[in-house]
């Protein structure tokens, strides 16, 4: 009987070519996204309600940055309306600032045939 062993002739087995690429491109998507996110945490956009009486500033990273009111929604006797107007910015600001972030995540994974779910 004869020895067969790590010894004589074997060679470890390698990723093949196709997988050591995409370890690659998965890294590099990696870095790009955190990236972009951390871009992402520096933009901000003006959102805007009830013809510009409530105003807020959203980042990209769904932070509220700051909430402006005009002085004449202000109205003691409508305090209702006023929130219904602040429920309203928040939600738009919130909802525009996923897509944007949604449009600038998606470019980075669009190369890559992912499979989906």
């Amino acid at each position: 009987m004869s020895k067969k062993g790590k010894g004589r002739g074997y060679v470890p087995r390698q990723p093949s070519g196709g997988m050591a690429n995409m370890a690659k491109q998965i890294q590099k998507m990696q870095e790009d996204m955190l990236k972009e996110q951390e871009a992402l945490a520096d933009e901000t956009l003006d959102v805007s309600a009830g013809g510009g009486m409530v105003s807020v500033v959203i980042t990209g990273n769904q932070r509220i940055k700051e909430i402006k009111l005009k002085p004449e929604i202000v109205d003691p006797d409508d305090v209702e309306m006023l929130q219904d107007m602040l429920v309203a910015a928040v939600n738009q600001a919130i909802e525009q600032s996923q897509t944007m972030a949604a449009e600038r995540l998606e470019g980075l994974t669009g190369g890559l045939n992912l499979p989906t779910f």
